[in-house]
């Protein structure tokens, strides 16, 4: 008998009071350890389908399950203990950016302290041990007490991944990782999120604009139209036929040349870190 999926969406709706419907109709399923890329055009659904999960926008109907728990159920403390659960990462890092790296790191461990630890920022050892032990995963353990504001974009990114690991997550739900990157800083961050979810067989459903990056870091996609999945599938099946359900008519020929430019980009990173280790 199979496991049962980490997430699974059933039939999401959100419809606003203006009438306007953003999903309709949702549903997929996520196993351990998979990495999913939510593609589309703007105003699709992408986002309100990650806030939608983990209930940050209300869904109008359907369920959403975490393992077996039903997050679509809960309200009040049972919600906010399951919140705990699911790591978000951002687009804009949503640091504090006059507290150090460690202390934003922390930070993924309020909903595990009182008030007058968090109030204080005095946390216990183990939690201390083990944020030093995520910077070090992710590359910043000596940039550990200098200002957020100091750092670059792809090191702030880097302190988001490390923040929502700190939760100990059972899924990562991430919003647009690098939309505010350069090309080489954008194809080192998503490398490291797919690293860490292999590492740790967590799920995790990224909303992400580039197609290309999509397709060179994501084992699935899922591609939403007008709140609607209209593609479903390995990344290596995203042709230009789906392409063309997905965002409509184009010509895709600059995609599959700048996708085929990337992927020597990636092939000599690869090579390059195989000769540092």
């Amino acid at each position: 008998m199979s496991a049962a999926p980490a997430l699974r969406v059933e039939g999401l709706v959100k419809r606003y009071k203006t009438g306007d419907e953003a999903l309709k109709g949702v549903s997929l399923a996520l196993p351990a350890g998979q990495v999913v890329g939510l593609i589309g055009p703007s105003g699709a659904g992408k986002s309100t389908l990650i806030r939608c999960i983990n209930r940050l926008v209300e869904p109008t109907a359907g369920r959403v399950f975490l393992g077996d728990l039903e997050l679509t159920a809960l309200g009040g403390a049972e919600l906010r203990r399951a919140r705990r659960r699911i790591g978000m990462i951002f687009q804009e890092f949503a640091l504090v950016e006059r507290l150090t790296v460690m202390e934003n790191v922390l930070s993924g461990r309020l909903g595990y302290v009182s008030f007058w630890q968090s109030f204080t920022r005095r946390f216990p050892p183990a939690d201390i041990e083990r944020a030093f032990a995520l910077l070090e995963r992710v590359g910043l353990v000596e940039h550990a007490d200098k200002r957020a504001d100091a750092l670059s974009g792809g090191q702030r990114q880097r302190v988001g991944i490390a923040r929502a690991l700190a939760q100990e997550p059972d899924l990562l739900l991430i919003d647009e990782p690098t939309a505010a990157l350069d090309p080489k800083t954008s194809r080192q961050i998503m490398r490291l999120i797919r690293e860490i979810c292999e590492e740790r067989r967590l799920p995790a459903i990224i909303n992400i604009h580039d197609v290309v990056l999509a397709q060179q870091f994501v084992e699935r996609i899922v591609g939403l139209r007008a709140g609607r999945i209209v593609f479903d599938g390995p990344a290596e099946a995203l042709d230009d036929a789906a392409l063309t359900r997905i965002y409509g008519e184009e010509d895709w020929t600059a995609v599959r040349r700048r996708a085929a430019a990337e992927a020597r980009l990636e092939a000599l990173d690869e090579e390059r870190l195989e000769g540092l280790a």
